[in-house]
């Protein structure tokens, strides 16, 4: 599969999910995208200070594992990530 979005990668993070939520640093001034991707299934939630829960209702979204997306984001955000133990979560920054 092959994806290709035109987008600059500016910065990129790594967390590794320990089984609870953590945050990302805040995404820079010229971030307009981010990209995620996991090696297990993973919970995200973006805003000033979120916290990913696993909870059916919530506004958690949920990526599965090996399948990486790009979401709009803004400048100051942060996500916070939710994934099983181990989980290696890829946060990238991008621009247009």
């Amino acid at each position: 599969m092959s994806f290709n979005y035109g987008l600059r990668p500016t910065t990129h993070q790594g967390k590794t999910s320990g089984g609870t939520s953590a945050q990302s640093a805040a995404f820079g001034s010229q971030t307009e995208y981010v990209r995620i991707a996991s090696t297990a299934d993973v919970y995200i939630l973006f805003g000033a200070n979120p916290t990913a829960v696993a909870t059916a209702g919530s506004s958690t979204i949920f990526i599965p594992a090996d399948q990486p997306e790009i979401f709009k984001v803004s400048p100051g955000e942060k996500v916070a990530a939710l994934g099983g133990n181990n989980a290696i979560i890829s946060i990238t920054e991008m621009s247009g």
